[in-house]
């Protein structure tokens, strides 16, 4: 009897080579289940929270300064 289950590399393979669409076909998927289950404002102020939650994560990862780019946003002499 044939295997019916595909091996492991060969998956990883077909990841790897469709990587950018796998994973924009799962955000728009649990994109649209948010908008469906709680509306677009609330899903789209989540989104924009993730968002922000990721920017401050790599500055931090990048090692830059937070005061500084406070700096930047801020009106002058609040930091």
């Amino acid at each position: 009897m044939r295997n019916m289950f595909i091996d492991k590399e060969k998956l990883m393979e077909i990841f790897n080579h469709h990587r950018g669409k796998i994973i924009g076909m799962f955000i728009g998927l649990f994109f649209s289940i948010f908008v469906i289950l709680i509306g677009i404002i609330k899903t789209l102020f989540i989104a924009l929270c993730v968002y922000l939650g990721f920017f401050i994560g790599k500055k931090i990862d990048d090692k830059e300064d937070l005061l500084m780019l406070l700096d930047k946003i801020l009106p002058p002499g609040k930091f």
